[in-house]
């Protein structure tokens, strides 16, 4: 399509489709031609700031082939400009882009005129509220147009619902009618093949919230649903039992940890809480639990120390800490575990038949206290047996290790029971918080992640709500006709 100009004799040939063109602007001089006259109609300010496609320019729109025919720039008041861009495709349908603070509307024409009443207008059983009446005039323009070039005062009349519009265009007694609706600007890159565009600013006429909040609260009310029916199950589907509870000699634990039987723990997962309790008084115990699992050999240690102390100072006495303590593990779910546990105390632990007597290959020491009482200790189980007197310790002895017929190691184990200095105190004094009682118990189902998940779906509705009804009233600010009250 070639349209050389009279003026510059520039080949205006932008275009890769046919059309009648009853009027042009060149590109080169911006005079506005009617094509076959000599002579142009006058000179037309040319589309500069803030334009980003160009005349001639190919895009694809909805599925169709589009090419932007001509560039129009409107004006409202001294600093109001908005940008128009006429696109027709090869079938010789026209549609318009229409473009203001970097927010786009993506148009087409009626065929039929709108309903209109005072505030509210009607089409396709479909209510639009009327937005504003912007009296504009052409402030620049180009490309290639298929009726006059109308540069008087003209008149928009618009009216919205939702991210949908309608709009009609009055030039004294003649009035076009549009229907648009929000184009994003990815949409505009993409379709033109652009990789930058101005910002936008503020909120479009027919922009969206970022999201939809009818889908949105259906999403979380059918999530709380979910949410209610998985809580429901958890709760009825496990027991809540005492899965650990034994006493533990800190002599059993020394440089070791004691390995406790299975356990199993069936239902939805829940805390493990447990207690640990020692007779403390004036000193402290230390007590570590590791939780297996026997399927995924994961482990969760934790420890914790057990102190308490008391006194008498300045008339008044005075107490700190206590004999018991307990602590959580959160989360724990079903399957077969185990503990190791571990524990010390302060001091250590003192094993006083090491100084006691031990005959050769005996397998047994033995002690004596003040009272006179004997004590046996058995070398593999660590048990204990007292002899009140020295003549049955003597003859358990002798049959232990076979000196029943040497009267000579007799006298000497005779002369060595007699002699043995006394461990005083025993067995009293080591008994003193020698153990750890240690109880774990799988704790109900605990409703505060429930409970805060739920508090968390609500609050996030509520808040969705609260910040449409701002962007809505930031969307209608300039209107005469908006339906959000105004300070």
């Amino acid at each position: 399509m070639d349209h050389i100009c009279p003026v510059c004799q520039t080949n205006n040939n932008d275009l890769a489709i046919e059309f009648e063109v009853k009027e042009f602007i060149c590109s080169h001089c911006d005079n506005l031609i009617e094509p076959g006259k000599a002579t142009p109609k006058k000179l037309v300010k040319k589309p500069v700031e803030n334009v980003v496609l160009d005349v001639g320019q190919k895009a694809m729109l909805y599925g169709t082939e589009y090419w932007v025919i001509n560039i129009v720039v409107k004006k409202y008041g001294s600093d109001t400009f908005w940008r128009e861009y006429a696109l027709k495709d090869k079938a010789g349908n026209n549609v318009f882009l229409s473009e203001s603070d970097g927010h786009w509307v993506f148009l087409h024409e009626l065929k039929t005129a709108f309903k209109e009443s005072k505030f509210y207008a009607e089409f396709d059983g479909r209510k639009y509220r009327w937005y504003e009446t912007t009296p504009c005039s052409t402030y620049a323009a180009t490309g290639f147009f298929e009726e006059e070039a109308n540069f008087s005062l003209a008149s928009y009349k618009e009216y919205v619902n939702g991210t949908e519009m309608i709009s009609r265009e009055q030039y004294g007694n003649s009035s076009q009618y549009f229907k648009g609706i929000h184009i994003s600007r990815s949409e505009i890159k993409k379709a033109f093949g652009l990789k930058n565009l101005p910002p936008s600013f503020g909120i479009g006429l027919v922009q969206p919230f970022p999201y939809n909040i009818r889908q949105c609260t259906n999403i979380m009310g059918i999530t709380a649903i979910l949410i209610c029916l998985l809580q429901l199950y958890v709760v009825t589907s496990r027991s809540n039992q005492t899965i650990f509870e034994q006493t533990i000699n800190f002599a059993d634990v020394n440089d070791k940890e004691m390995v406790s039987q299975s356990f199993t723990l069936s239902g939805g997962s829940a805390p493990l809480k447990v207690h640990a309790f020692s007779a403390v008084d004036n000193s402290w115990a230390s007590v570590g639990i590791s939780l297996v699992n026997e399927k995924t050999n994961e482990v969760t240690y934790a420890s914790k120390d057990i102190e308490k102390y008391s006194g008498f100072e300045d008339g008044e006495s005075w107490t700190e800490g206590s004999q018991s303590t307990e602590f959580n593990i959160c989360g724990v779910p079903p399957g077969n575990y185990h503990f190791l546990v571990s524990a010390e105390k302060e001091g250590g632990i003192v094993d006083p038949f090491k100084a006691g007597y031990r005959p050769q290959n005996g397998g047994f020491s033995v002690i004596q206290n003040e009272t006179g009482a004997y004590f046996m200790q058995n070398d593999k189980d660590k048990t204990v047996v007292s002899y009140p007197d020295k003549e049955a310790l003597e003859k358990e002895i002798l049959t232990k290790t076979g000196l029943q017929n040497n009267l000579q190691d007799t006298k000497k184990l005779d002369s060595i029971l007699i002699h043995m200095v006394p461990d005083y105190g025993y067995p009293g004094k080591y008994e003193e918080h020698a153990s750890v009682t240690i109880k774990a118990t799988w704790l109900p189902v605990s409703f505060w992640n429930f409970g805060i998940v739920l508090v968390c779906l609500i609050v996030f509705t509520i808040l969705s709500y609260i910040a449409r009804r701002i962007f809505e009233t930031s969307k209608w600010k300039n209107s005469s006709n908006s339906p959000y009250p105004t300070s």
